[in-house]
């Protein structure tokens, strides 16, 4: 007897010219099976989990609280409530038509400016200079960390000792040389500076570390074949330091950018944001809103922090995208 094989039915088709083809039997159907996490994947679920947390509890949490204050009109009663009624951007109005908002958006622009320039400048001369390796390099190095390392309430009181006007060691160096004493603290002529110079005082270490790191990383050689083609140092400088050292410069500002515009503790400390607001920028201001008055403000107090936030949020956007560009080239 005949065994008989039943093969798929390929029944002849017409294609646009009139020829016979033969149809492709249909795919067949297979099952998708839904794999079970390895115990890999787990592992790494594991370790993900307390960052994530970490980052809901401390980073997300927060913004959004400070969103929602921003977009309401909370009083003492109703912050403790939680029933203050939705106000939309009336807060950023109210903040935007105070007089004091033109005075601290030029307090911030100047303070961050100044501050980012002659911390990156001076950590990058210091950072060149130690680069030399010569005897006590590390010691001197060490030494420098000091002001970083130091706690800011300490740093902020130390400078406004040193700037006092009746009792300062700077006055008393001034009036040694024969120039008279400045109020460093009590004139608005001069508050903004003595934050500035005491912030720079603090930020200087950080560039140091930074940009000594990567210099590093240049190779030696690369100095060796320029020396030996006859250039000089300050050429060397601006034809393969500076320009190797870009991403390091880049993300040592940014990271310098989103210091300063937060800061508060040295401003507050040392002048408190005046005298008669002349230095106050916009971290002191929301502080005032939020904190300052016996009626707290915490909308118009939030809403200027979230200004902080979205210009901080700006540069590090802008900062990844020249960074993907600079890569896809």
């Amino acid at each position: 007897m005949k065994q008989t094989t039943h093969l798929p039915d390929r029944r002849p088709v017409r294609d646009r010219n009139g020829a016979a083809a033969i149809a492709a039997p249909p795919p067949a159907r297979t099952a998708h099976r839904r794999r079970r996490p390895t115990s890999q994947q787990w592992a790494a679920w594991a370790f993900l989990a307390p960052v994530t947390l970490y980052l809901v509890l401390f980073y997300a949490y927060p913004l959004y609280r400070n969103l929602d204050l921003s977009l309401r009109n909370y009083t003492v009663r109703s912050f403790v409530q939680g029933n203050a009624p939705f106000t939309g951007a009336d807060n950023y109005q109210k903040v935007f038509d105070d007089p004091t908002f033109g005075p601290a958006l030029t307090h911030t622009v100047v303070f961050t400016v100044v501050c980012l320039f002659f911390q990156y400048a001076i950590g990058l001369a210091l950072a060149v200079f130690f680069n030399q390796h010569f005897k006590l390099s590390a010691t001197l190095r060490a030494l420098f960390l000091v002001p970083w390392l130091l706690p800011l309430i300490v740093s902020a009181s130390t400078w406004s000792w040193m700037l006092n006007s009746d009792s300062g060691v700077v006055n008393a160096a001034l009036h040694a040389v024969g120039i008279d004493p400045v109020n460093w603290l009590t004139s608005p002529e001069w508050s903004l500076t003595s934050v500035i110079i005491a912030n720079i005082w603090i930020g200087v270490p950080f560039n140091l570390v930074v940009l000594y790191s990567g210099l590093q990383s240049i190779p030696g050689s690369l100095y060796e074949a320029a020396a030996l083609d006859g250039a000089s140092a300050w050429r060397r400088f601006w034809s393969i330091t500076f320009p190797l050292l870009r991403p390091v410069s880049a993300i040592t500002l940014l990271l310098g950018l989103v210091y300063t515009l937060k800061v508060f503790d040295i401003i507050w400390i040392m002048t408190k944001g005046g005298p008669a607001d002349s230095s106050t920028t916009f971290a002191t201001w929301s502080y005032q809103l939020g904190f300052g008055n016996l009626l707290p403000a915490f909308g118009p107090g939030a809403a200027v922090g979230n200004l902080l936030v979205a210009a901080a949020l700006v540069f590090g956007l802008v900062y990844l995208k020249v960074q993907r560009k600079q890569y896809a080239s």
